[in-house]
C-alpha cells in the first residue's frame, strides 16, 4: 500500500469524465447526512455543515451528490449557502423522484409534471441555470419509464439539465433507460460488504458509465476488533473506513464513491483514503474477507 499527502488529497483518486465531457475527481462527497435525523429537517449543527462543504472543496472534492428530498430542500439550500458562487470545476449532482412525508419515509413519484417541477425548484435552490447531473432518484413503477426519462430529456434539450443518471436500477432497467435517454451514471448501493449490484457495476464499466456507490463505507462486522478489516487497517496504518474506500477506488475506474459525514474531522479522514493505493494482493484479500 502506498500513500500520498497533498493539500488536495482528493486529486489522488484520479478523474472520470461524466458523459465524456465533464471531469470530476473520483472521490466525491455525499451530502445527505447534512440534514436532521431520518434525513428530515435542518442539520443539528448548521455551522459545522457549512464548514464540511467548504472543507470538502478545499480538499479537492469536485463532485457533490445531493437530492431535492434530502431535508427535503434543506440540503440543496445549504449547499448554495456554503459554496455559491461555485468553483469552475465543481459538479453538483442532484436527484428527484422520491417524495417525503416524514423522517425516513420515501415514496417514488415519477410523473413528468412532478419531475419538471422539482427540476425547476432544484435550479432555484442551488442557484444554477443548468444542473450538471440530474438523476432519477427511483423509477416509479406506476409511470412508464419512457415518460419519466422523456421529461428529463425535454429539460435537457431546454438547457436545464446537462447529463442524466439513474439510481437503484437493475441491468435490465439500465438498458431500458438507455433506450430513452443518454445515461451517464448509475447510483446503486454497493460496498465491500454489499456487492449485490456487481452485475450493474460490470455493465457500467463495459459501457463507460459512472457507477456511484452510495453507503460506500458499510464496514460493520468487518471492522469489529479482530475482524478482517480491522486487522488489515492496523497492518496498513489506516482506518477500516479508509480501506473500504480505497477498495472501491481500486475496484473499477468508473467507480465514484461519495462518502458522507457531518463532521470535518471525518471528512478529512475519508478524503485521505484517495491517497491509499492497494496492491492486487491487498485488494483480493479484502474482497475475499467478506
Amino acid at each position: 500500500m502506498s500513500t500520498s499527502n497533498t493539500s488536495r488529497p482528493a486529486d489522488a483518486s484520479g478523474s472520470f469524465a461524466l458523459g465524456g465531457d465533464l471531469p470530476v475527481n473520483r472521490l466525491g462527497y455525499g451530502a445527505m447526512q447534512l440534514t436532521g435525523p431520518g434525513v428530515w429537517g435542518e442539520p443539528k449543527d448548521r455551522d459545522e455543515a457549512v464548514r464540511v462543504l467548504r472543507r470538502a472543496v478545499e480538499l479537492g472534492v469536485t463532485f457533490i451528490d445531493t437530492a431535492d428530498s434530502y431535508g427535503p430542500i434543506v440540503n440543496e439550500v445549504l449547499i448554495r449557502e456554503a459554496l455559491h458562487p461555485y468553483a469552475d470545476d465543481l459538479v453538483i449532482a442532484t436527484k428527484a423522484g422520491l417524495t417525503r412525508s416524514g423522517p425516513d419515509d420515501w415514496r417514488a413519484v415519477g410523473r413528468p409534471e412532478y419531475l419538471r417541477q422539482q427540476t425547476e425548484l432544484s435550479l432555484r435552490h442551488l442557484g444554477v441555470e443548468r444542473i450538471d447531473l440530474f438523476q432519477l432518484h427511483r423509477i416509479d413503477e406506476q409511470v412508464p419509464l419512457a415518460d419519466q426519462l422523456g421529461e428529463l430529456v425535454l429539460l435537457q434539450k431546454e438547457g436545464k439539465i446537462r447529463h442524466i443518471g439513474v439510481s437503484e436500477v437493475t441491468v435490465d432497467q439500465l438498458k431500458e433507460s438507455r433506450e430513452h435517454a443518454e445515461i451517464v451514471s448509475v447510483q446503486n448501493q454497493y460496498n465491500l460488504v454489499n456487492r449485490g449490484s456487481e452485475d450493474v457495476l460490470e455493465y457500467a464499466e463495459r459501457e463507460n458509465i459512472a457507477f456511484i456507490p452510495w453507503f460506500p463505507m458499510a464496514t460493520g462486522e468487518l471492522a469489529r476488533p479482530g475482524g478482517p478489516l480491522d486487522a488489515a487497517a492496523k497492518e496498513h496504518g489506516a482506518s477500516p473506513s479508509q480501506l473500504a474506500l480505497a477498495w472501491l477506488l481500486r475496484r473499477s475506474p468508473v467507480v465514484l464513491p461519495i462518502p458522507g459525514t457531518s463532521k470535518v474531522a471525518h471528512l478529512e479522514q475519508n478524503t485521505a483514503a484517495a491517497g491509499i493505493t492497494l496492491t492486487d494482493a491487498q485488494f483480493e484479500a479484502l474482497a475475499a474477507a467478506v
